[in-house]
C-alpha cells in the first residue's frame, strides 16, 4: 500500500457541482456571501459556520486558526475570543486579517480581507450572556495559548471559577468580540479542468468593483 505522500499527486477531484457568474451574482458582496451562506446551511455542510482566520504578528510570521462566526451585517463580519490569545495580542498589533470560508461540498470558497476593530462593550456582554454556561466557565479557565502543565490545569481552573462565579459568570475583561470590516471579498465556485470561477469585489469610492479573476 502506497504512503499517503506517495498518494498526494495522483489524487484528482473534477468540479461540476455549480458555475459562478457575473450577471446572476449580487451586487454587493454581502448580499452574495449570505446568499451563499444560507445554501450552506440548507445543504447540510459540516460546521457552514467556521472560518479561517489569518492574522499577522509583530515578527511578519503569519498564523492561522479556525474560528466560528456569529454575526455578519453591512459593519463586518464578528467573531468571539480571547483578547490575550495569539490571534488577539497579533491584532493588536497589526490590525488586518483575512478570512475564509471552504464549503467542500459545494466546492465553494469565500475569501474576506478587511481591517479587524473590537466589537463595543455591551455587543460582547449580550453574545456572552447568550453562552451556555460551561462555555462562560471555560473563558474564565483558560489562558488562551499559555504553556501549561497538562489538563488537569484546565480542570482545576474550571472548578475554581465555578465555584467563584455559580450561575452567574460576568464576561471576562479578556474576552470580547471582534468585527473585520472587508474591503475585499472573493467568490470561488471550483469548475471543471481547473477553469474555476473566481468573483472579487473590491472597495473602491465608497462603492464595490465586482470583477473576474483568471483562476
Amino acid at each position: 500500500m502506497p504512503s499517503p505522500n506517495e498518494s498526494l499527486a495522483a489524487l484528482r477531484k473534477s468540479y461540476e457541482r455549480a458555475e459562478l457568474d457575473e450577471t446572476r451574482s449580487a451586487a454587493d458582496p454581502l448580499d452574495q456571501f449570505e446568499r451563499w451562506l444560507a445554501e450552506a446551511i440548507d445543504a447540510q455542510v459540516p460546521e457552514p459556520n467556521a472560518m479561517t482566520l489569518a492574522t499577522v504578528g509583530g515578527d511578519l510570521r503569519p498564523s492561522t486558526r479556525i474560528v466560528l462566526v456569529k454575526g455578519y451585517d453591512a459593519r463586518g463580519i464578528v467573531w468571539y475570543t480571547n483578547y490575550q490569545s495569539r490571534k488577539g495580542q497579533e491584532l493588536a498589533g497589526n490590525p488586518y486579517a483575512a478570512l475564509q470560508f471552504h464549503w467542500v461540498e459545494l466546492e465553494r470558497v469565500v475569501r474576506i480581507e478587511g481591517r479587524v476593530f473590537k466589537v463595543d462593550d455591551a455587543e460582547s456582554d449580550a453574545y456572552f450572556a447568550s453562552r451556555p454556561l460551561d462555555s462562560r466557565i471555560g473563558a474564565w479557565a483558560s489562558p488562551q495559548s499559555e504553556v501549561i502543565s497538562g489538563r488537569d490545569v484546565l480542570v482545576k481552573n474550571a472548578a475554581v471559577q465555578a465555584a467563584k462565579h455559580l450561575l452567574s459568570p460576568p464576561r471576562p475583561p479578556h474576552w470580547g468580540g471582534f468585527r473585520l470590516v472587508p474591503d475585499r471579498w472573493e467568490f470561488w465556485q471550483g469548475r471543471k479542468s481547473r477553469l474555476h470561477d473566481r468573483l472579487r469585489y473590491r472597495a473602491e469610492g465608497g462603492a464595490w468593483v465586482r470583477e473576474r479573476l483568471a483562476p
